[in-house]
């Protein structure tokens, strides 16, 4: 190793450290600056210490080192522990691939304790206004995709080749363009917009301003031409209109006039490109479909192993070694039934948060929705990380720390009331 770089390495370490004492001093910093590089780097911008780390990996882990507090822990947490040990026993005993094992641990359970430990540190209301306005600035820039053909996010430099190779380019369907923004993948594009607009839904804003929102949201999430992200947005919306407590009628009502609207609007162009799409579309329906063959090959406990020269009653595996669109099947492959079933539970627990009376939040509404896509596309890219990471938020949205803003509207209500009850009394002694 020579002088020089020595002498960056030390620079970077020194960047590092004052990073961290950033991210330690300043909670509200720590998740905007986690939030801007979830939806607007990509995951070939990185480091590499011993292997490739994305940005957002990174980032998510100087987040958890900064902001460590007690929390009370809960069934879900259990759930993901036991996970992480099953998933590192069986990378001890060479049952799986350390890529396997990294993914699971850095990308799903990280995240996760990162939505674990937010809310110890900012209120409610500040998370869902920086995601709010995050995916709205992120449907800005992606129509603006659409309509000039042009990503401005593939021209940053590739620092991973094959994560580049894999994610930097860009997706047409019966000739018009899929947008993904930073996101690598219009699937992955669509997943994310779908999942945060709930927060848009119910961010503290005007009823008009985020009807605009949702709207530029909509058509960014169509403009991706995912059939998935378009179902688990809709979704969402109903979700949010029937589950969520707190939303004030004229945007529950506003919100079933803008689907009905949507509807009307974007059926019609829908059908239109996917009759256009003809062979290729149906080819990709029916890949999905497909998938199930691999199920043979699942083990109890442990990766599949080396299946991609196999043929299975006339379907050749081999077909699928690229990609795998389905979560719940990529996590058997890679650790077998037992530990996939255990993370399934932990993703289905954080979605049942919704069915409390009276305490279905944001996030929890954005993982319920996402349920069907696990069985439809695979976790790529970061909308992995940003679905674990609304599991963990959920399980502590009305468990974890302390909401500011609605603590000190709680607060002014009761010293008003005791005003009034004092000017009542002076009034009456009087």
């Amino acid at each position: 190793m020579n002088g020089s770089t020595l002498l960056l390495a030390a620079l970077a370490a020194c960047v590092g450290i004052l990073g961290l004492l950033l991210f330690r001093a300043s909670p509200k910093l720590t998740f905007v600056v986690w939030a801007v590089v979830l939806f607007f780097v990509p995951v070939w911008l990185g480091v590499t210490l011993g292997f490739f780390w994305s940005a957002i990996t990174l980032l998510t882990l100087a987040a958890v080192l900064t902001s460590l507090s007690d929390i009370r822990l809960t069934a879900a947490d259990l759930v993901m522990a036991v996970f992480a040990l099953m998933a590192t026993a069986i990378f001890a005993v060479k049952a799986t691939t350390l890529a396997a094992t990294v993914i699971a641990l850095l990308e799903w359970v990280l995240p996760y304790v990162w939505g674990r430990l937010v809310l110890a540190r900012v209120s409610r209301s500040f998370v869902t206004t920086v995601i709010a306005v995050a995916v709205t600035v992120a449907a800005v820039i992606g129509l603006l995709e659409f309509a000039s053909g042009t990503n401005v996010f593939v021209m940053l430099p590739a620092m991973s080749q094959d994560l580049y190779a894999t994610w930097g380019t860009l997706q047409t369907r019966a000739g018009t363009l899929r947008i993904e923004g930073a996101w690598g993948h219009s699937i992955a594009m669509g997943a994310a917009f779908a999942m945060s607009s709930v927060f848009v839904i119910v961010a503290r804003w005007p009823v008009l301003v985020r009807l605009l929102a949702l709207g530029l949201l909509t058509a960014a999430t169509v403009a991706t031409i995912s059939r998935i992200g378009m179902l688990t947005l809709a979704i969402t919306i109903v979700l949010a209109v029937v589950l969520l407590p707190s939303l004030d009628k004229a945007m529950r009502w506003s919100l079933v006039a803008l689907v009905a609207v949507g509807c009307a609007i974007v059926i019609p162009f829908i059908g239109d490109v996917f009759s256009e799409a003809g062979d290729e579309a149906a080819g990709s329906a029916n890949y999905r479909s497909n998938l199930f063959s691999l199920v043979s090959q699942v083990q109890l406990f442990g990766s599949a192993g080396d299946w991609t020269g196999l043929t299975v009653g006339g379907q050749y595996l081999g077909a699928y070694a690229r990609s795998v669109d389905n979560a719940f099947l990529v996590f058997a492959l890679r650790f077998g039934w037992v530990p996939s079933i255990v993370l399934m539970v932990a993703l289905v627990l954080a979605a049942l948060t919704v069915l409390r009376p009276g305490k279905a939040s944001p996030p929890g509404i954005a993982v319920a929705a996402q349920l069907p896509a696990i069985f439809a596309v695979a976790l790529i890219t970061q909308a992995g990380s940003y679905l674990w990471f609304l599991a963990g938020l959920a399980i502590s949205w009305w468990r974890v720390g302390v909401d500011a803003d609605e603590d000190q509207e709680v607060f002014g209500s009761r010293l008003s009331m005791s005003r009034t009850k004092s000017e009542s009394v002076f009034a009456s002694r009087r």
